[in-house]
Formats: C-alpha cells, structure tokens, sequence
C-alpha cells in the first residue's frame, strides 16, 4: 500500500489469462433487496499518525489510504485472506495475449453526490490518474497501461503497453479508487479536501488529528453499513491510545503496543487482534551519497544489527526476520536467508572500505512510539561497530516533503529512513519496482535508496512484461538475490499486525497491508 509506519503464503494464483472471467459473489444492486436498518451506533478508531489528505491517487502512506477507505471503492479489492475480489466490477477477461482486457461493470450505483457511477467516470479516473502532467503520487499503478476505452456504459476496454497478469491487482489497489467526476471538476486540486465516492460512508469533516464521516444510507450493497457514524483520531503517544480504549473513548486502536499485549490481555472489555501482514520493515540507504555507496559498508551495517533482538525490543517477538527484500506472503517471495549479527563481520568490511574508525551519519523516521523505539535500537547496535547515528523523528508531513519531495538524486537529504512497505497489490512488481527500480526515484516514485543496478532494471522489466509465472518467477528471483547481495536497505522484519478493540465491536477487519474494512463493523 505504501510507507508505514507468522504470515501465511497468501495465494496469488488469481492472475486473468485467455478468456478467464471473475465473477462477482454479491447481488447486483438494482435487485430487490431487504431495506437497510437505521443504525445508531457509532466507533471511534484511534491511529498513531495523522491523516495526511483524502485522496487516495495522491498519497504515500498506509494510514490515510486506508482512511479513504471509508469512502472509496475500485473496481477490484481484497477480502481479508487478501485474496482478490471484484467490488464495482462484476467480472472480467482477458483475450490470450494478456494485453487486452474487458471490464464490465457493476449497475445501479450512485457516486455520494447521486452522480451516476459508469465506465466512463472510471475512464475519467485512469486517465486522470495516469496522466504524468497531474504529478499524482500513485501513477505507477497504471504505467502499463497504454489506452482506456469506453465499450458501453457499462463496459470497459484496458489496453496495455505489453501482456501483464497483474491488472487487476493493481487496479484493487486503494490508489486506483474511483473517485465521483462531478466531484473532480468541482473541486480541482481541492478533492483530498472533499472526498465523493461510492463507498460505504460520505465524508463530513477532516483535520490532521480527525476525521469524521456518516453512514451512506444509498449505499449499492443492502443493508450496509451497520454503523451509523465513523470517526478516526490520531493519538501519537502509545499510553494515550490505549488509555482512550481501556476508558471506552475509542472504540479500536492501531497500532497496539506489542508490549502491552499481556496487559489488555486481562481485561475483559477488550480484545487483542493478531493479523499476519505483508509490511516489511527495513531502513532504506541512500546508495548515491558516501560512504553508503559503497556495498561493503551497507553490508557491514547489516551485519551489525541482531535482527532477533530488536524484534524482541521492537515488538515484543511480534515479527520474523526478513528473508528477501519483500514479506513471505507476497507472490514470488523467495527465501534469501537472514543477514547474520557479525559485529566482527561488520568492522572487518568498514576497515576494508576504509573506515576502520567508522563514521558519522542521520537516520530519519516517522515520529512514533514504536519507530522512535526501533530508531534508537538501530543507533545503539551501529555505535558498537564505530557508527555514530543521530536519530531525527519527523513529523509526517514534514517526513513526507523531505522524502519524496526531492526532484532530482542530488537533491535529496536523506541518508538513512527507517520506514515499512506494504505493497497493497499483493504482488512481486509493487513490492520491488517502486523501491529498487531506478526509474523509480521519488518524486515519481519511492525508491529513496536511490539504488540502481542494470540487472535489477532489466529482470523487474520483464516481470512485468509477461503473463507467463514461470518466467515471472526467474525474473524476481534474479532481482531478490542481486538486491540481496547489494543491500541498499538494512533489512530487518516483516511483522505481526497487533490491534485493540472493544469486545463489543465485531466486523472491523484489518487486512495483511494494514488497512481497514469498515462496512461490516458492528458495535453490539
């Protein structure tokens, strides 16, 4: 999904070839169906960050993709085992070559403002989103492809660039929401103020620190939602957050503590949610400036972390130790080993790169809790090994202006970034090419390593490039073993997603990327 700040194989094996069509499980509006009761319970969900904007093709982090969530929708999506789902599309095929795919859509849906959902407003969408003129910071979910065609008003026709079998799962990925036309033309750049979907909720206000937004009583799906009134408030310190759920202030929270796991554990007004994620966490290196251009201190930097003690520090045993450059349950995953804790190992390659003294460098992170906690642990460990790292948390729009605001490599301030990834297609491209791809260089893109390697373009080229698994398979593989080896990032866990929530409170469910589902929440 983006930035954020044990896990089964999530199956992949949904990809379209020749003439397959998805059908959707769920009535098609229009149907006759039972009237939607009138809620009159309302949640508060309490999160560690602050919502940086409402629209969801202009934003980096996990946390406020998910909040558009309340009131988006795209064609596609992902239920809770993260298997791919159709939402405003009703099924699909692709002709045999992979290149061209037909879309038809779901009837009767009303966008917030009673403007007609149809293909053309998802046309109106893609080419607004792919448009490198608009700068939106999800544009690579639809760089492949090359046109969008209004068949009927109900069908739609992707032509892409070249064969791929990963459309649609980057078509269910929150950035590629539809979001109303009427909405776009009347409020401009103005629409991560004023969001208009089709989604379960309409939006009623938004600061940083809240937002809040009502229950869509015209929803296309009967009788949802089932809560009345949705709001989501940022509490940045730990203690706060669970204090606020332990008082009956807020109704969910996330992230949760890992070291408070035991203590909610005995008490019987909540309960502690365990999901098995998709987000890495590792601490990416900027490969263009000195001395982490060069692979032998990246390396040593690696080996001067005990990645089995900061998951103990960090998250209380509640994460694994990262095996490749992306989480086990993404597709193509392929196990590299762990990077061993060899402080010797570590001083031994920083002599042979010359800084057998070591040397002095800054770490930023967005700042929380928990990667405050992580931060330091990483400055205690690389001090041991002659690395002096000053820790800078900043704040998430501050963090989010230096990160990807820069426009050229040489620009660019960071040295070290302590963050997550969580590539909400639930595939090998999105987990790889946005990070390690140096077509990829923010302000495009994230790959704030500035990492650039021929042989990684290449293979990440061809994997997306081709319906066929097994050459998928040899492309990521060549591009985890190179990325591996190179180590632009530290790498270090993929974790255990840790949740409080009232007992009363059933249907919010957190998927493997961190994001919610609201519409079957229930408050009894």
């Amino acid at each position: 999904m983006g930035h954020y700040p044990v896990h089964p194989q999530i199956s992949r094996r949904h990809m379209l070839l020749g003439g397959v069509a998805m059908a959707a499980a769920i009535d098609v509006p229009g149907h006759p169906a039972k009237a939607a009761p009138e809620p009159s319970s309302s949640i508060t969900i309490a999160v560690g960050d602050s919502i940086l904007g409402l629209d969801p093709t202009d934003l980096n982090d996990s946390l406020s993709l998910s909040a558009t969530r309340l009131f988006y929708q795209g064609l596609y999506g992902f239920d809770e085992k993260f298997q791919l789902q159709p939402v405003l599309a009703e099924s699909a095929e692709a002709d045999a070559e992979g290149k061209h795919h037909t879309i038809r859509l779901r009837g009767g849906i009303r966008f917030h403002d009673g403007s007609e959902f149809n293909a053309q407003a998802v046309k109106i969408n893609y080419d607004r989103l792919r448009d490198p003129a608009n700068h939106l910071k999800r544009q690579g979910l639809l760089e492949m492809v090359e046109a969008v065609e209004v068949v009927d008003p109900l069908t739609l026709r992707i032509t892409l660039k070249n064969p791929s079998g990963v459309l649609l799962n980057y078509l269910a990925h929150s950035g590629a929401s539809i979001i109303s036309p009427r909405a776009l033309e009347q409020y401009g750049k103005e629409i991560s103020q004023h969001p208009v979907g089709t989604g379960p909720f309409r939006f009623e206000s938004w600061r940083p620190d809240l937002l809040k937004a009502s229950r869509n009583a015209d929803y296309w799906k009967p009788e949802l939602p089932r809560l009345s009134a949705i709001s989501i408030r940022s509490i940045p310190e730990n203690g706060a957050r669970i204090a606020a759920l332990r008082a009956g202030e807020v109704q969910y929270i996330f992230p949760l503590p890992p070291e408070t796991v035991a203590l909610l554990n005995t008490d019987k007004r909540v309960a502690v949610d365990k999901t098995s994620s998709i987000v890495a966490h590792y601490v990416a290196l900027n490969t263009r400036q000195k001395p982490l251009d060069d692979r032998r201190v990246r390396q040593a930097l690696n080996y001067a972390i005990d990645k089995e003690a900061f998951i103990r520090v960090v998250y209380s045993g509640f994460a694994t130790p990262m095996d490749a450059p992306m989480a086990p349950g993404i597709a193509f995953h392929t196990r590299q080993g762990v990077w061993p804790y060899d402080p010797a190992k570590a001083r031994q390659l920083l002599a042979e790169a010359g800084l057998a003294n070591g040397f002095e460098t800054e770490i930023w992170t967005f700042s929380n809790t928990l990667n405050n906690r992580a931060s330091q642990f990483l400055q205690q460990q690389l001090a041991a090994v002659g690395v002096k790292v000053k820790v800078t948390p900043l704040e998430a729009g501050v963090a989010t202006a230096k990160l990807w605001g820069a426009t050229t490599p040489e620009q660019a301030e960071v040295r070290m970034f302590y963050g997550s990834w969580a590539p909400s297609t639930g595939d090998a491209d999105w987990a790889l090419r946005p990070l390690l791809s140096s077509q990829s260089y923010p302000p495009s893109l994230y790959n704030i390593a500035y990492f650039q390697n021929g042989e990684v373009d290449a293979a990440l080229a061809r994997g997306l490039a081709t319906t066929d698994s097994a050459a998928r398979k040899a492309a990521y593989d060549e591009v985890q073993r190179i990325v591996w080896e190179e180590a632009p990032w530290i790498f270090l866990s993929v974790d255990t997603l840790l949740a409080g929530r009232d007992q009363r409170l059933t249907g919010l469910v957190q998927l493997p990327d961190t994001s919610l589902s609201y519409e079957n929440a229930t408050l009894g």
